[in-house]
């Protein structure tokens, strides 16, 4: 049997944490800056864990 390949977009886009949770970053933070307020733009900038309905499919993409 041979190994798993990591899926190399979704190891870009998610880290795993010390305690082996999936942490992510924040979307709408690329273009379209000037309409948004600064307390929004400074939130978007935070890393929040991925939600426990994604946590099987993504874990999947990173078996190591």
């Amino acid at each position: 049997m041979p190994k798993m390949k990591t899926h190399r977009g979704a190891a870009k886009r998610f880290k795993k944490t010390g305690k082996g949770q999936l942490k992510r970053y924040k979307a709408y933070k690329s273009h379209i800056l000037t309409k948004k307020t600064a307390k929004r733009k400074r939130n978007l900038r935070k890393s929040s864990l991925i939600s426990a309905a994604d946590y099987k499919r993504v874990g999947k993409l990173l078996p190591y």
